[in-house]
């Protein structure tokens, strides 16, 4: 590798940080790994930022807050971050020097559809959502649990009538499927039904790693890495000790050489996950990273500098952002 890579990453909760922590800024690095100058140091040119919400009573007005303090970055912090909605903008993200390109996604479909909601006001919630943040990359059906969509990553629960609503809602709008939090069954049940009705939806899974080289329900099983690999989408590699394996800090680089070696060379990008790990209360997730992937500023050149001597300058360019962008643009003309 001659010269410092862009970075496309396909994860982060800057947003929830910002509207959950009092005194939160985008500066304070040592708060949050994806804080603006680790960003900058790590030569991010474009960081997808999650609206995040848990499946509870009040979760659209938390995303709509979120919504509303991304746009609030976009006017007030115009000098460093730029919307990025679409494809000049993302060609002018990846060449710009300065700034960082930023664009929104839903980590949960609960942030604009509540359990006792009406789904025609649910996506009115969702509309009002994209008109702060100007385009959403990707929509993640659940979190960890179920909703009235279907069955988060810490279920076996499948795709449900509103599921299958919300999917055809989604037909040609150019916002892709984020299968990260979605239990198998879910995963499975929503790949049958856009192939059953025809429906244009691209697939991604924006952080998640894989479950032959970690055991874990957040990471992908191979049947399902395939099937993104057909559909030409996208899997984010996540940082997280707990997805990797908790005791080998050589873990990420295992998991981005065994996506490589089993089809994924075309698929395989960033989606670090940095968010917030303060408030959590679960002493077994600590630390969050190992020491070399804590923050955005140091991790992505130490990591593509360690695959250097393993993968060729083509590979390393397509994990670093090629992938991503061409998956994006492609999402975008």
């Amino acid at each position: 590798m001659t010269s410092r890579l862009p970075i496309i990453d396909l994860h982060c909760d800057l947003l929830v940080y910002l509207s959950d922590v009092p005194g939160a800024t985008i500066d304070n690095i040592a708060e949050i790994g994806c804080a603006l100058p680790a960003l900058t140091e790590g030569n991010v040119k474009l960081q997808v930022m999650a609206i995040y919400c848990p499946t509870e009573p009040g979760s659209s007005h938390y995303s709509y807050l979120q919504s509303q303090v991304f746009q609030k970055l976009v006017q007030e912090q115009a000098h460093c971050l730029n919307a990025v909605a679409d494809t000049a903008s993302l060609q002018h993200a990846l060449e710009n020097q300065q700034g960082i390109g930023m664009v929104a996604a839903i980590e949960n479909a609960a942030g604009f559809c509540e359990e006792d909601d009406h789904l025609d006001a649910g996506f009115k919630k969702l509309e009002k959502i994209i008109e702060n943040v100007g385009r959403l990359l990707y929509i993640s059906f659940t979190h960890h649990t179920a909703n009235r969509f279907g069955g988060g990553n810490a279920t076996d629960m499948g795709i449900t009538s509103d599921g299958r609503v919300l999917l055809e809602y989604l037909h040609d709008r150019r916002i892709a499927v984020d299968l990260s939090h979605t239990s198998d069954t879910l995963a499975h049940d929503i790949l049958n039904h856009i192939d059953a009705a025809g429906l244009n939806i691209p697939i991604i899974a924006s952080h998640s790693n894989f479950r032959s080289v970690w055991k874990h329900e957040r990471n992908l099983p191979d049947e399902l890495v395939q099937e993104v690999i057909r559909r030409e989408g996208l899997i984010g590699i996540n940082f997280l000790r707990a997805f990797l394996n908790t005791e080998d800090p050589e873990a990420l680089a295992h998991h981005i050489k065994y996506g490589f070696a089993h089809g994924a060379e075309d698929t395989i990008a960033f989606g670090a996950d940095y968010f917030y790990t303060l408030s959590n209360t679960d002493p077994s997730r600590v630390p969050f990273y190992f020491k070399e992937h804590e923050q955005a500023g140091s991790s992505y050149t130490t990591l593509l500098n360690r695959l250097t001597q393993e993968l060729s300058d083509e590979q390393l360019q397509k994990l670093a952002y090629k992938n991503a962008q061409r998956f994006i643009q492609k999402l975008w003309s």
